[in-house]
């Protein structure tokens, strides 16, 4: 008979597989194409096979942090530059992140509110749309989660290799995505409300604190470097989006931190991201049950955390309470920060994506709390809070199925936001004779060779702005094709006049994919 421990081994692989099929799913075609940050990331993967040059930092489209770079270029050099390739180290940390979630919330509550908890984010709508965009942001949840993890497994146990661990895991955050930045901050806080909990806490851990600090300076040692060298790559685009920029907040400092702290919060249940690349406009980014779930269970930590506090204090009663909830608390907003201290395209649901693992954290103590309520009343009674609980998880996974790959994939809005056409022009062109001579004129950047790389064509010497028009040198004038991303019709017309015998033509793939072809007839 299979004991509660392999069942629920069973059970965490099964939810692992789940979502990583959810998210490895019909990839070629959902998103609908390529946007065009994707494309800078696979344009350095290119360029650091061709010149060896791997880097710590990638300066370009404002700058990125390079292992996501580097892990891309490795699966080219092996697999060849496609979809999938591009995509599956987004594919693997959301993966990752299911199985960090269980893990975090197995370590400080039990295995059926970690089940939960990996279920809700193996199946969240938010969780596999971006694990399946080429995003290095995809890295920042499956490394907090197993940080964490392996930290409180560490306090629990006090041995030095589950510091070592976590510490090494929490380093190597500093390779991942700029809003890590913030996530000392958690720790620094959570390193003070210990010593205030527990008794000789110093005395008895500063081993395991040294430890887990010097193995977090040695994995992020490089970028520490790359930074001291290139000062100039620790600026970015929060500078201009920062609440605390004069000529967003207008003088008005408290007033927009406000506006955008509460844009930040009713994401998760009353109004979403606007992005249609991060979301399914104006809807909240959680589900309904789900975002239920979220409230009710973050409101019950922020209970449990008063009550153990007053007890701490008043009563001078130590518990792991405190710890918990002061910790799932401490995550949640001091990760949400990078989202509510910039003043521009708020709600994002991109920026906050650090607090993805203890939003569902929260939702399952929601069902944790419902299950040791049943065991408050009668059999009858018992039996409709775990039907009502197995039906809402079901739904949960059915609903949120559905939304991202059969409503949301066939929305046009979304094939506008992935640049579909870009990706429909590279098919147009790989049909063609290879000895077409063909020219794409764009205002995007960072696709100049990826996608003709994707699909096989030789086009990615022949990518240029509107204001290089005067690259376009046919070597023969009445057999070359122009192929336009826009209508831009002062550079259409500008081609046309150049090349009186061209003819316009707009092709248009449904949903959301129109370019413009200029061609002899």
């Amino acid at each position: 008979m299979i004991n509660k421990k392999k069942y629920a081994i069973i059970l965490i692989i099964l939810v692992i597989a789940a979502g990583f099929i959810l998210r490895i799913y019909n990839i070629n075609n959902t998103p609908p194409g390529i946007y065009p940050d994707e494309a800078v990331n696979g344009e350095d993967a290119l360029q650091a096979i061709e010149n060896g040059n791997f880097q710590w930092f990638y300066p370009a489209n404002q700058g990125r942090e390079g292992f996501f770079m580097n892990f891309i270029a490795i699966l080219f050099y092996l697999f060849g530059a496609s979809i999938l390739t591009l995509k599956l180290p987004a594919i693997l940390f959301s993966t990752l992140t299911i199985w960090g979630t269980y893990l975090f919330a197995k370590e400080i509550f039990n295995r059926r509110l970690a089940l939960i908890s990996s279920f809700l984010v193996a199946f969240s709508f938010w969780a596999i749309n971006f694990g399946r965009i080429s995003f290095r942001a995809n890295m920042l949840p499956a490394i907090l989660a197993f940080s964490f993890y392996f930290l409180f497994r560490a306090l629990r146990t006090k041995k030095w290799w589950d510091f070592a661990i976590s510490g090494a895991i929490f380093g190597f955050g500093m390779h991942s995505y700029i809003a890590w930045r913030v996530a000392p901050g958690i720790l620094v806080i959570f390193l003070l409300l210990l010593v205030f909990n527990r008794k000789d806490f110093l005395k008895e851990y500063w081993r395991g604190i040294l430890i887990f600090l010097l193995t977090s300076l040695i994995v992020a040692a490089p970028m520490f470097y790359t930074y001291l060298k290139h000062p100039e790559y620790l600026g970015s685009r929060s500078d201009s989006i920062s609440i605390f920029s004069p000529a967003l907040n207008k003088g008005n400092l408290v007033g927009t931190f406000l506006s955008s702290f509460s844009l930040s919060l009713i994401k998760y249940n009353i109004v979403g991201d606007m992005n249609w690349r991060h979301n399914f406009p104006p809807y909240p980014i959680l589900d309904p049950l789900s975002g239920t779930a979220f409230f009710f269970g973050f409101i019950f930590s922020i209970i449990m955390f008063f009550k153990s506090l007053k007890q701490r204090i008043k009563h001078k009663i130590r518990t792991l309470e405190l710890e918990k909830y002061s910790f799932l608390l401490l995550w949640l907003f001091v990760m949400l920060a990078p989202e509510f201290l910039t003043a521009e395209g708020n709600p994002h649901a991109l920026r906050s994506i650090g607090t993805l693992p203890v939003v569902f954290v929260f939702a399952g103590i929601t069902f944790e709390y419902l299950f040791e309520l049943s065991k408050k009343f009668g059999f009858f009674s018992r039996k409709t809070i775990t039907t009502f609980i197995i039906f809402s998880l079901v739904f949960i996974g059915i609903f949120n199925t559905l939304k991202y790959h059969v409503v949301w994939a066939n929305k046009e809005r979304v094939a506008y936001s992935f640049n579909k056409n870009v990706t429909e022009i590279s098919k147009y062109i790989a049909l063609m004779s290879p000895n077409q001579e063909t020219y794409v004129i764009t205002s995007y950047n960072g696709i100049e060779r990826l996608p003709a790389k994707i699909f096989h064509t030789k086009t990615y010497n022949h990518y240029f702005f509107p204001n290089e028009l005067d690259k376009i040198t046919p070597k023969d004038k009445n057999n070359f094709i122009v192929f336009f991303t826009e209508n831009n019709v002062e550079a259409i017309k500008s081609v046309q006049e150049k090349f009186p015998d061209l003819q316009l033509q707009i092709v248009r793939n449904e949903p959301g994919s129109v370019f413009y072809i200029l061609r002899t007839n």
